[in-house]
């Protein structure tokens, strides 16, 4: 048993740690505790070595490891995700360090993680700041495990401390949009991207919930008839370099897609003809441009003429190279296009990209389609896109003086939407014509791990009645569209708008 020994003013307490080892009863930041009588020392020398019989005894100098080294230690034996370590890495490196690197695990206070979460909400999004303090919390919880402390400060304590209510902790609304905003939607980022490949990619986001990454990274193989199957994604790491990766959460799936869908996709597929990537060497439905066409900077190419001349790229081509196999009319018109465009014949293309940069893609496409703004680069302050106003809905100019020439620009279809709201906003839809949630977590490739869920599963009536809902809704949208002009830069637009008349 633990015994008390008296030193000059004061009782220790000591106890056996092992054969032929005693410790001495020490408090967390492991200074010796000084005791004023013989029998609390010996009683807290008893304590302790029970707790080592027990295997519950824990070294209290072992806390004086700072969190940057814990941290550090910590980190290199993960062994997850490269996305999970990317953003686990930036939690700890941009959030965690600087406040915390040179404490002692056992001297971080709770109120020092309250004055911290505090601090961070001043500046950041209360959704970011839960999150850092989860990792924060996941780490110190591993400290507990390996004895170098016996509680974690990080650990969230109902209601004390926080005014009432649950608005704390509740960011924006998620803004979402309804099927024709999609369309149109859809159209300017085709637009403004130059092709068809990002209409065709805004539409299958819309109707299918399907995750950012998921769409960078669906393969040929996995875009069926009357389905999309979710294999793989790619996730863009820091470096920028893009990683193939299962689907978030193994949320593998397979989705039903509507006919028209299906006929949209393989379309896309067969018009574009995609080869293997060089850097998976694997054949994606969708490829990214380069930073030129995905700036709001780069100059007019041939289709902008075309759309603003509302003639095949081949008789621009001709008009350009062949001016006697064109009509007089024809030409002009085509000439004008070019001069209003400020075409420049020859000049180098940009550089195409293998996949879609996340921030290009929703920065300079689907931003400016949502909003009808470009955002703020410096020099530059935010400024509306501009636009040639015929063909409607008008036809982006670009290249220098495009603000002189333009003589239109676009009005915001939904303020604040992003890329993932369109996932939202697939699931809201889902709700509004009554889909049975078994049926919506498949889509959207939600785990439900309640015991109701066990006994839920997905027949083919709730898929059958969800396609001809989804079918409705996009043929009630190309309707309005069509109302609002029977025609549409954007080819395959023109062509389904065509084929509703």
């Amino acid at each position: 048993m633990g015994y008390a020994e008296k030193r000059a003013t004061y009782w220790r307490g000591r106890f056996k740690q092992a054969d032929g080892k005693y410790g001495t009863v020490s408090d967390p930041t492991g200074a010796v505790v000084k005791f004023a009588t013989k029998r609390d020392a010996k009683q807290a020398a008893d304590a302790e070595e029970v707790a080592v019989r027990r295997g519950e005894w824990r070294d209290p100098s072992a806390g004086q490891e700072t969190f940057g080294e814990y941290a550090s230690r910590w980190y290199a034996v993960q062994d997850l995700a490269a996305s999970t370590m990317q953003n686990y890495r930036r939690h700890i490196e941009e959030h965690l360090l600087p406040t915390f690197a040179g404490k002692a695990l056992a001297g971080i206070l709770r109120s020092d993680v309250e004055r911290w979460e505090k601090e961070e909400r001043a500046v950041y999004a209360a959704s970011s700041v839960k999150t850092w303090r989860s990792t924060l919390h996941l780490i110190l919880e591993d400290a507990i495990d390996e004895g170098l402390i016996t509680s974690n400060p990080a650990a969230r304590r109902r209601g004390r401390g926080k005014r009432a209510g649950r608005s704390r902790d509740r960011g924006p609304e998620k803004v979402i949009i309804d099927p024709l905003g999609a369309l149109l939607l859809a159209e300017r980022a085709a637009l403004l991207s130059g092709r068809d490949d990002e209409f065709v990619a805004v539409i299958l986001k819309t109707y299918t919930g399907m995750r950012w990454g998921e769409i960078v990274g669906l393969e040929t193989e996995y875009a069926r008839p009357g389905t999309v199957r979710v294999e793989w994604q790619l996730y863009e790491l820091d470096t920028g370099e893009l990683v193939r990766v299962p689907p978030k959460d193994d949320s593998y799936r397979t989705i039903d897609a509507t006919d028209w869908l299906s006929a949209l996709v393989a379309d896309h597929i067969a018009r574009t003809k995609p080869v293997p990537c060089p850097c998976h060497g694997k054949t994606y439905v969708f490829r990214g441009q380069g930073a030129a066409r995905t700036s709001g900077h780069g100059g007019a190419k041939l289709v902008d003429v075309a759309r603003r001349a509302s003639v095949s790229t081949g008789t621009v081509s001709n008009v350009l190279n062949h001016p006697e196999r064109v009509r007089e009319e024809t030409r002009a018109q085509v000439e004008l296009a070019v001069a209003e465009l400020g075409f420049v014949r020859n000049a180098a293309p940009a550089h195409e990209a293998a996949h879609w940069r996340r921030n290009g893609f929703a920065t300079w496409l689907f931003q400016p389609a949502a909003t009808g703004w470009y955002p703020k680069k410096a020099p530059q302050e935010p400024r509306p896109v501009p636009l040639l106003g015929e063909p409607w809905p008008g036809v982006p100019a670009r290249g220098r003086g495009a603000s002189q020439r333009a003589d239109a620009c676009w009005l915001p279809v939904a303020k604040g939407l992003t890329p993932h709201g369109l996932r939202h906003t697939h699931r809201t839809v889902m709700e509004d014509l009554g889909t049975e949630k078994v049926l919506m977590d498949e889509r959207m490739g939600h785990l439900d791990g309640s015991v109701s869920a066990r006994y839920a599963h997905v027949t083919p009536g709730m898929r059958r009645r969800l396609l001809v809902g989804l079918t409705e809704q996009w043929e009630t949208a190309l309707a309005a569209r069509r109302a609002m002009c029977p025609h549409s830069p954007v080819r395959v637009l023109d062509r389904l708008l065509a084929l509703a008349a």
